[in-house]
């Protein structure tokens, strides 16, 4: 039987979180859900494993929830689930950048489609001439399996060492269109938001990160695989596992990210 993976997240002030994770958590138990899902003041972020009929019916639960109205999900499908277990956790923040200026919540970031971001490549500029820079938010070990070959790549260990690497690199990005990009969305959302509270002029997110792009236009102008947080290791440019050994999170589990 093939097992769908979805990745989804979504930032949204929530308040109510420790009632909030005994719901979560029951209802993917029910469904015998696995996968990770983090709660923070922020929103939702989740990782999650199980029958098509399964996922349907958990995203038909949450969506019946206003604030999740809106949750899309990335899928790709697996032979196998790769997660060990069921963990609804509680966080600060669902991706952690330390930034408390910026509030996601209050307006999406600026985004460009993958279908839009492909002819800006093909073409070599955006569609007002400005030329076009691309910038990785992943941390290393991610861009080691794969990424756009000429991005700007800061060889960052955290996501919360970015803010310090574009202070000192500001000047790089004048006059040009920058092009954030992360694995499901996540990073490279927080990562414009917080461009543009610097000052940094015609800043977009990709919208729905690598994984979106793979699904909608393929693998062009990108190399290599792309590192995703469960057992698969990486998936492809037709989104189907390209194993590898992912890093450990400190804890015995897998490191969580998208």
């Amino acid at each position: 039987m093939s097992i769908l993976n979805i990745s989804a997240y979504r930032f949204v002030s929530l308040d109510d979180l420790p009632a909030l994770r005994t719901r979560v958590l029951a209802q993917c138990e029910a469904l015998e859900l696995k996968g990770t899902i983090l709660l923070a003041p922020e929103g939702i972020n989740l990782f999650l494993a199980g029958s098509r009929d399964a996922i349907d019916a958990f995203l038909a639960w949450l969506r019946e929830d206003s604030r999740f109205a809106g949750l899309e999900a990335k899928e790709s499908v697996s032979d196998d689930v790769p997660f060990k277990r069921m963990r609804v956790r509680l966080k600060k923040e669902i991706i952690t950048l330390r930034q408390p200026t910026i509030r996601p919540e209050g307006g999406r970031a600026p985004a460009v489609d993958p279908a839009t971001l492909k002819r800006w490549l093909d073409q070599g500029h955006d569609d007002d001439g400005h030329e076009v820079v691309l910038l990785d938010t992943r941390n290393t070990y991610e861009t080691d399996v794969g990424m756009f070959p000429h991005a700007v790549d800061y060889r960052i260990a955290s996501f919360t060492e970015l803010p310090a690497a574009l202070a000192d690199d500001q000047s790089r990005y004048d006059g040009k269109t920058v092009v954030s990009y992360c694995t499901g969305g996540i990073r490279c959302e927080k990562a414009v938001l917080h461009m543009q509270d610097i000052g940094m002029q015609r800043v977009f997110q990709l919208e729905g990160g690598i994984l979106k792009y793979f699904e909608e236009v393929g693998g062009a102008h990108w190399h290599g695989d792309c590192f995703v947080f469960d057992e698969r290791g990486a998936v492809d440019k037709a989104l189907e596992p390209a194993p590898i050994s992912p890093p450990d999170a400190g804890d015995g589990t897998k490191a969580t990210s998208t």
